[in-house]
């Protein structure tokens, strides 16, 4: 029987459209409650390094890194060790449940194309301007009193996100991760990857990433069928299996919150096009324990390097609908097991009520390598989680060992079939 509420079928093969089921916005498209005002905004600015200078708390000097197997920021000069506040903590999240419009944290504001990426600090020490390329340094020591300077003001060139969220996984972890995953893989791997790989290649990476905390409401028709009747006729090569099945209109309302959703906000790692790299493998080692991202502050990077975020709130916003659907369709999954002949969704309407979004550091260890084959080129990529060590890459495979492999066992084994577990697995 199918659950109360669906429509009843109209007959065994045709079901004929029900108003009642029909969504009002047939196209499918997703659609977001208009704020019809400017966005408000979280100021998530570290105030205590509004100076430019990260200095210990315990005897001032500015020589400051990340120890990443303690998660903790460490003074070189007095060894004292301290943490900057979870991000959660500084801010009031309230109930998902009464989000509306849209929020966004100062750090995830629109990129203003005019902001030169060469920003102007004044040494707090001693006065001297020092000039720091925020396309590729969030920090610069003084060349006068040697003070180390970091770049904390939120300047809207995408550089200083809201919060980071530091490196747990050390240098020696990833490289051993690494190693491990591309050994698994050495049978069919091509030769060059083998001898050439380096472990000093291996970097960490903070990749630019949106987070958003989502309150939302779905509206998903479709049909579903219950099977009634299983049988077969003819005979010999003319044998047929016929099912016989109720159909019926399916209707489902959904209501759901989302804390975290983590969406790139790099145009060119949400650039998919496998002819060219791999670098969709950076999606496959999620998720990320966003909820013990700290407040910004530019030390956490030193030893490391960073992507500055080049998308908009704007631009991201598509992406998130899309996501929400999918999850709005989870949502449903339990509710239509009775329909053993599957349903078959056809028309989805969204309501998103409510957004707050978040710009965010995240930790990746990451390993490039480029191979050339058949003159054509390919960027490989192996990352592991910063926080929890999740592993995948894609590994370059040689033809001649698949070839070899697929020979020895007189053909058995897809060629193909073998380069794409390599690759993937």
């Amino acid at each position: 029987m199918p659950p109360p509420g669906d429509h009843p079928p109209s007959s065994t093969t045709d079901t004929q459209a029900d108003p009642a089921v029909t969504p009002t916005n047939p196209a499918g498209d997703a659609i977001t409650d208009p704020t019809g005002s400017a966005d408000p905004v979280i100021d998530t600015t570290n105030d205590r390094l509004d100076d430019g200078i990260n200095r210990c708390p315990k005897c001032g000097s500015t020589d400051i890194q990340l120890r990443a197997s303690a998660g903790m920021l460490v003074c070189l000069f007095c060894r004292h060790q301290w943490a900057e506040a979870r991000l959660d903590e500084t801010i009031e999240n309230g109930d998902l449940t009464t989000l509306t419009g849209t929020t966004i944290g100062s750090g995830a504001a629109d990129i203003d194309a005019s902001v030169d990426v060469l920003t102007t600090m004044k040494c707090a020490g001693c006065g001297a301007e020092v000039v720091v390329n925020t396309a590729e340094n969030m920090s610069a020591r003084c060349h006068w009193c040697r003070h180390v300077l970091t770049v904390n003001e939120q300047i809207p060139n995408g550089a200083v996100p809201d919060a980071v969220l530091p490196f747990k996984i050390t240098h020696e972890d990833a490289v051993s991760r690494i190693e491990k995953f591309a050994g698994k893989r050495r049978l069919f791997a091509d030769r060059a990857f083998v001898s050439e790989f380096t472990p000093q290649n291996i970097v960490g990476v903070y990749m630019p990433y949106m987070v958003v905390d989502s309150n939302a409401s779905a509206d998903i028709a479709g049909q579903g069928e219950i099977q009634t009747r299983k049988y077969t006729r003819g005979s010999g090569d003319d044998e047929e299996t016929v099912y016989d099945a109720d159909r019926y209109d399916v209707r489902r309302h959904v209501d759901f919150t989302v804390d975290d959703l983590t969406v790139e906000s790099s145009a060119e790692r949400a650039n998919f096009d496998s002819s060219a790299n791999t670098n969709n493998i950076i999606n496959t080692i999620l998720p990320f324990d966003t909820e013990n991202a700290v407040k910004w502050n530019a030390s956490y990077l030193t030893g490391y390097t960073s992507e500055k975020r080049d998308q908009d709130v704007a631009h991201l916003v598509p992406v998130v609908e899309d996501q929400l659907l999918s999850i709005a369709r989870s949502q449903v999954e339990s509710s239509v097991k009775q329909y053993d002949r599957g349903v078959r969704w056809e028309r989805e309407h969204l309501d998103v009520h409510g957004t707050r979004w978040l710009s965010m550091y995240l930790p990746v260890w990451l390993y490039s390598y480029y191979h050339e084959s058949g003159g054509k080129g390919m960027v490989h990529y192996i990352a592991v989680n910063g926080r929890t060590g999740e592993v995948m890459g894609s590994v370059p495979v040689s033809h001649k060992r698949l070839l070899a492999a697929a020979v020895s066992v007189g053909g058995v084994i897809d060629a193909g079939v073998i380069a794409l577990m390599v690759a993937t697995s």
